[in-house]
């Protein structure tokens, strides 16, 4: 009977150990320095490679301070509809291969959001793609707390 549950006791151990390989290579990585990833890394100012994803609260400072433009890449509807106050109105959909020419200015800071988040990493990605080099993703209006307008 013994020999019965050590027998069992011991199977079960060997399945549960086999179910988690994660285990060890977490604790040996926990173990280790890590090197941040590129990601992780903070991004530099004037890099070209990527935004910036930045809070609704991290924006608003920097509104703020008055020298960031921010820039709405929802539809026409969608921001008559509610949008940020002093917005600009760059519909994700008309940026293609040049510059909007509602933003001229390659060096200006942008803010970017959209309704979620989804269509400001595209425009962000999209904006880098052109050559702007400061542009940050605030994600979407539906987390935005603070002050919108309407279009009357």
């Amino acid at each position: 009977m013994k020999g019965t549950i050590f027998t069992a006791v011991l199977i079960c151990s060997a399945i549960l150990a086999a179910c988690s390989p994660a285990a060890p290579r977490e604790a040996m990585a926990s173990t280790q320095s890590p090197s941040p990833s590129p990601a992780e890394e903070p991004a530099d100012e004037t890099s070209e490679e990527a935004y910036h994803k930045i809070t609704a609260e991290e924006a608003k400072q920097m509104m703020d301070e008055g020298n960031a433009t921010v820039v709405d890449v929802r539809t026409a509807e969608e921001y008559a509809a509610g949008h940020i106050p002093d917005s600009i109105l760059v519909p994700v959909e008309s940026i293609g291969d040049t510059k909007p020419v509602e933003l001229p200015d390659t060096e200006a800071v942008l803010l970017v959001h959209c309704r979620t988040g989804i269509r400001s990493k595209r425009a962000s990605d999209q904006l880098v793609e052109l050559g702007y080099k400061h542009v940050y993703d605030f994600g979407g209006i539906v987390d935005w707390p603070y002050e919108t307008v309407t279009e009357n």
